[in-house]
């Protein structure tokens, strides 16, 4: 892989890693590779973790979470990828400040991994292109290519074939992310739980792309695979979609493989009355809305 370090550059670079939202997610069927074949769409929010990468002698990582732990995030692994597809010898010191919820279904790992990619990328002068970066995200993660993009787009394959889409109107989104301690190996339990009455053939995802391809947004209810399991895997994950629901939110879809829960909305004011129910009621909850496609070279 072609990519040449400038040893001595100096200076700070911020990125920005943004959740994402699972508008359908199906499956397909399981690969021979055991990885499962997956039709989506997916869209970025404007929550987000900011990245702030600065040349350093060696590789720092500081984090505001305590909970978060390098040795065990798909951020590392990208560092680690890069420097040794390179053969880049410089340091980095990486600051993280942590929005996004860990492990709630919201892609921040995966996230933060696309956001070093690119931030690394600038900052030792890397030079490498997009494909070449795609080509590394899909090695670290199925979910890590989308976020070089951001913005709205078909996922295909185990979600490293990246289809950019037209965006729909701005949308505001409520996330209620319900307490507790979470599912180890929690993506990968929820997949070996789905059997043959689960597998669609990707038509409810073919409807949304024809719709957004068309001007017309989202005209359809949304789709997500895991709900058919996620509500037995979670305990009182179906109370909580109930509060969600008595909030006033009409519908209430689960994120990713959750347990995180969203509702989507056209209307701010309405969005906002329910946010502030859910924080009364002493739910962590956020209000964010969708947002466009990044610069996945900048």
């Amino acid at each position: 892989m072609a990519g040449i370090c400038q040893a001595g550059r100096t200076g700070v670079l911020t990125v920005a890693a943004p959740a994402k939202l699972n508008l359908t997610l199906e499956v397909l069927g399981k690969r021979p590779d055991g990885f499962h074949e997956i039709r989506s769409v997916a869209q970025t929010i404007a929550l987000h973790d900011s990245f702030c990468f600065g040349i350093s002698q060696n590789i720092e990582f500081h984090c505001n979470r305590l909970d978060w732990i390098a040795s065990e995030s798909l951020i590392s692994k990208a560092v680690n990828l890069l420097k040794e597809t390179s053969g880049c010898s410089q340091g980095a010191a990486i600051e993280i400040d942590k929005n996004i919820p860990l492990t709630v279904g919201l892609g921040g790992d995966s996230s933060g991994a696309a956001a070093t990619l690119r931030g690394l990328n600038n900052l030792w002068g890397l030079g490498l292109s997009l494909a070449e970066l795609s080509d590394l995200a899909s090695r670290l993660g199925s979910d890590v290519t989308f976020f070089l993009y951001g913005g709205t787009a078909l996922l295909e394959g185990r979600g490293e074939i990246v289809t950019p889409l037209p965006p729909p109107p701005r949308m505001w989104v409520v996330l209620l992310v319900p307490p507790g301690p979470r599912m180890p190996s929690k993506t990968g339990r929820l997949y070996a739980r789905l059997d043959i009455r689960n597998y669609t053939l990707g038509r409810i995802t073919d409807s949304l792309v024809a719709s957004l391809k068309s001007g017309k947004g989202l005209s359809m209810s949304l789709f997500n695979v895991f709900e058919h399991v996620a509500f037995d895997s979670f305990p009182g994950l179906e109370d909580y979609r109930q509060q969600f629901l008595q909030a006033g939110a009409g519908e209430v879809h689960l994120a990713g493989s959750g347990p995180a829960l969203f509702s989507l909305l056209d209307d701010r004011p309405r969005a906002e009355r329910i946010y502030k129910r859910l924080q009364q009621e002493g739910l962590e909850s956020y209000l964010t809305e969708t947002v466009t496609n990044i610069d996945p070279l900048a």
